[in-house]
Formats: structure tokens, sequence, C-alpha cells
């Protein structure tokens, strides 16, 4: 800390309390812009977080719901922010979310504080409480794919902060979505993201008692589903293509050698570098037999210029070009943009001839 604002801050606050409290809110959050900035700059932790709560609370006393939007957006676009600050501004903004007046009020808000969370790990636990409250609101609005998918990009099993019950009931919900909106490919995977282990430790709680049941109801309901899809139903029988003999699995396992085949070339065609776990989990294959599968299809010619890096576990899927490669394909690029000028241009002088000669004619007549 470079200077102490603390007395600075005692004067300030009270005077701040004052004006709000004649109606002038947003002078009041004004007047404390310049504390605000001097405590930022001058690295002074407490203080700062004390100046950046209050701005924010006095919005929230005076009922100036646009003002504590904008003034939370301001904060969290400043310069040499620190983290502690911002984090107990947003912690605070998010008590007040549930006692907005209206739905709408408490909706924007929410929003306004993931803007603000998006990208930051030391609020990653807010952010997904916020998004939790979101996502339960759009699902009972009927907006049950934005809802899924919105919850689905929180990677909650990364977060180290977040305890471990609130983390199972996180990837417990995305199991639930994924299931509603027919994606059983994705509940499995989320699945295997939970460790059985939580739900036996000792003593267990109600709670966790609770999403046990939880989790082995979705992972029953994943596992029905897919017996389903290999015997088939009565309106819809399954064929025997895939039936569970020598000749139904050897099917089963072409198929998927097959699948793999399109997805890497597909990866192959976005991806100049990737990791081997990355990979193994886009081609739904273990790893080791991931790099067996990609050795045996760069041998075979279907992606030539592969090089696996065992070492640091990547697989570059485009070969290197030399500096001239580059120039060459540059001067080509920029031939075909001149041709294409040039094609244009000819048409439209052709579209200003041919109108330009029925005005001619229509003059004549």
């Amino acid at each position: 800390m470079e200077y102490d604002y603390t007395k600075d801050v005692d004067a300030a606050l009270p005077n701040a309390d004052i004006l709000a409290k004649t109606g002038n809110v947003a002078g009041a959050v004004e007047s404390l812009n310049t504390l605000e900035k001097q405590s930022r700059l001058g690295s002074d932790m407490k203080s700062n977080a004390r100046v950046v709560q209050h701005m924010v609370q006095m919005c929230f006393d005076g009922k100036q719901w646009d003002l504590l939007n904008e003034t939370i957006l301001a904060l969290s676009k400043k310069r040499l922010l620190i983290k502690v600050a911002i984090a107990r501004m947003v912690r605070s903004c998010c008590q007040m979310v549930e006692k907005m007046p209206t739905e709408e009020l408490r909706m924007k808000l929410s929003e306004t504080l993931r803007t603000v969370t998006a990208g930051k790990i030391y609020v990653e636990v807010e952010r997904a409480r916020l998004t939790s409250y979101v996502v339960k609101k759009l699902e009972a609005q009927g907006k049950l794919e934005e809802a899924a998918t919105m919850l689905l990009e929180l990677q909650v099993e990364t977060y180290g902060s977040m305890e471990v019950k609130e983390r199972v009931e996180f990837l417990l919900e995305q199991m639930r979505l994924s299931v509603a909106r027919e994606d059983y490919v994705r509940a499995s995977i989320i699945a295997k993201k939970i460790s059985t282990k939580f739900f036996t430790k000792e003593p267990v709680e109600d709670q966790v008692q609770n999403l046990k049941l939880k989790f082995y109801d979705w992972t029953e309901l994943g596992k029905t589903y897919q017996a389903l899809l290999r015997v088939g139903t009565p309106a819809n029988p399954a064929t025997g293509i895939f039936d569970d003999s020598a000749n139904g699995n050897k099917r089963w396992e072409d198929l998927h050698v097959r699948v793999g085949e399109h997805n890497l070339r597909m990866v192959s065609k976005y991806y100049t570098q990737i990791t081997f776990d990355r990979l193994a989990e886009l081609l739904d294959f273990p790893v080791a037999e991931m790099e067996q599968f990609l050795c045996n299809l760069i041998v075979n010619g279907m992606i030539p210029n592969a090089k696996i890096d065992r070492p640091n576990r990547i697989v570059n899927l485009k070969a290197k070009k030399a500096h001239v490669d580059h120039l060459d394909q540059w001067a080509d690029n920029v031939r075909r943009l001149t041709d294409t000028l040039n094609k244009v241009s000819h048409l439209i002088l052709k579209e200003e001839m041919v109108h330009k000669n029925l005005e001619q004619v229509s003059a004549i007549h």
C-alpha cells in the first residue's frame, strides 16, 4: 500500500450520505469518484473496497436502479482494478438481487453482474450462482434451450473456490437440463465428472442423501435410454443391425471408427494444433486408443500432414509452411481479390450501359 486513505474515506462517506438523503444520489456517487480513483491507484485495498461498496449501496438505498447498473459497470472497467474490492462489491450486489422490487429489475441487475464477472476467476462462484438464478427464470418462461446453453457454459468442475456439495448440485442441474433437451451424450459426459466417492463419505447429511438420489436417478435414466436405443421399443423395434451378437458388435465398432474418422477430418479442418485430451474428448475415444487410431489414419494417408508430439501431448494437424509459401499464398489471395474486383467493376459498367441505353430509347419514343 503506497498511501493510507482511511481518514479521507471516514470523512467522505458521511458527507456523501448527507448528499444522497437530499435526493441527489448521482451527485453523492460523483463526489466519491475522486477518492475511489486515489485509493485504487494508491493500492489501498481496504479503503477502495469501502468506497466502491458504499457507492453501489447508496444507489440501492436511493432506489436509483439505472444508476446502480451504470455504477457497477463503470467501476468494473477502471484501470488497475483491485480484485478484492471488486469481489466485495459483486458479493454485496448479489445480495441486492433478491431485494429488487420487480422481476424485470432483478433480471437486469443479474445480467449486469454476469457481464462484469465474465472472465474473472476471483468472482467465478458468484457468476455461477447468478447464472443459476437466470437459468431458472428462463426455464420458467419456457426457454429451455437458452437456459441449458447458458448453464452448460459453466465449467464448475474446475472451480476450486466452490464447495464440493454446491459443485455437485450445479453438475446435477446440468445433467437435468441436458436430459430435458434430449442431449443424452452430454448428460453421460457430465455424469462422469461427479465422483461417486462424494456420496459415500461419512457422516451422510440429508442434503447429500438427496443429491445422491438425484444423481442415480439421472444416471439410471440415461442408461435406460441408451438401452432403448440398442433394443428398440414396440413403436420403433430394433433392426438387428447393432444387436448384442458378434456381428452386431463388429458393426457397432465399425460405425464408431467411421464416425471417428469423420470427426477427425472436421477437427483437422479447423484446428492446427490440439492436445491429446481435447482430441480424445472430441473423438469419443480413450486417450490411448485415440493415439493408435490417429497413427493408423496418418499411415493410411487420411491426414498425412499430422505430427504427434508425445512429450508435450500435442498433435499438430497442419504442416508448417515456409515463409515463401506464405508469401505465395498471400499473392494468390491478392490476385483473386483483384480479379473479383475487376469482374464486379465490369458488371457494374455493363448494367450502367444497359440502363443508359434503355433511357435513351424511352426518351426517343
